[in-house]
């Protein structure tokens, strides 16, 4: 019997949490991955690549031919490339024109996010850059796969300051009974690589591992450490706009992709309900298994 052909694919930015999740993925799923990474890369870093079975293969992104040479033979490109302008249109876009010059089929942009398809230009940096890349993906002959997700739901317990465990208080805008969209990282990662392995995936592919509102945060944060917590009103949706703009003066955080202000404008999409993921795509791949907030919030 001739040996299986194993699928061979390209993930960029797999040093990063969610990219070293996808790669490890892809590999269980029986794919040969290569992991773009830059030059230098610290060594445990690519070690840790190497440990979930990919193949670390060091290219800068200005490197439009060592990075066609990476790509070759590739069934699929999987950028979880982070940053701003320099990362996500430039960087992205060199990624891009080389899986294309090398004859990639497919490419799965690093989205993974709100449906930034449905909010408002010009209301929040990182969901416009995404839809900026867009504009170049429309021009490039190539299927593309996006995977929207909501918010990561491991951030409930750190990043996302929603939860305040000292005081038992889950903080809200708006609507306390205004559906939230949370997706565990790993969950995100194992959908995007049986994506990446599907040939037939639409465009724009919507999950969501709980749809939660900020009541029901406080009931699930109740159950789970057996005190009561209670919803905190922080005022209307209305007012996170001027929260962001006197944050945007106070802490503006240049050069960083999440200051206190990119996070607030991201609260302001999910509780205004803007980048509400409707409908979702957790069916797609039935033998997924997806995280809720209840086991989220026990690991704290």
């Amino acid at each position: 019997m001739a040996d299986e052909v194993r699928p061979e694919l390209v993930v960029a930015g797999a040093t990063g949490s969610l990219g070293l999740r996808i790669a490890r993925e892809l590999g269980r799923r029986g794919a040969d991955v290569k992991a773009v990474v830059r030059p230098g890369t610290a060594p445990e870093r690519t070690a840790s690549l190497e440990a979930v079975g990919a193949t670390p293969i060091p290219v800068d992104l200005t490197d439009r031919a060592g990075l066609a040479r990476a790509c070759a033979g590739a069934a699929c490109v999987v950028s979880t490339l982070n940053g701003l302008e320099a990362t996500i249109l430039d960087g992205q876009t060199a990624l891009l024109e080389a899986a294309v010059a090398a004859g990639v089929p497919r490419f799965i942009p690093s989205d993974f996010a709100l449906d930034f398809t449905r909010t408002k230009p010009g209301g929040n940096r990182n969901l416009d850059l995404r839809r900026r890349f867009h504009e170049r993906l429309n021009r490039e002959p190539v299927r593309v796969t996006s995977v929207l997700n909501g918010g990561f739901m491991d951030m409930l317990t750190g990043q996302m300051p929603l939860i305040q465990f000292g005081w038992r208080r889950v903080l809200y805008w708006g609507d306390a009974d205004q559906p939230l969209d949370f997706t565990a990282m790993d969950d995100v990662a194992a959908f995007t690589a049986a994506a990446a392995l599907d040939g037939a995936a639409p465009r724009i592919l919507r999950i969501a591992g709980e749809v939660v509102s900020a009541r029901g945060l406080a009931e699930t944060a109740s159950e789970v450490t057996g005190e009561r917590f209670r919803t905190l009103r922080m005022g209307g949706v209305g007012s996170l706009g001027a929260m962001i703009a006197a944050a945007r003066i106070l802490a503006p955080g240049r050069g960083q992709v999440f200051p206190v202000w990119q996070g607030m404008q991201y609260l302001r999409d999910m509780f205004g309900g803007a980048g509400k993921l409707d409908p979702l795509d957790n069916g797609r791949y039935p033998r997924l298994r997806w995280t809720g907030v209840r086991e989220v919030l026990a690991r704290q």
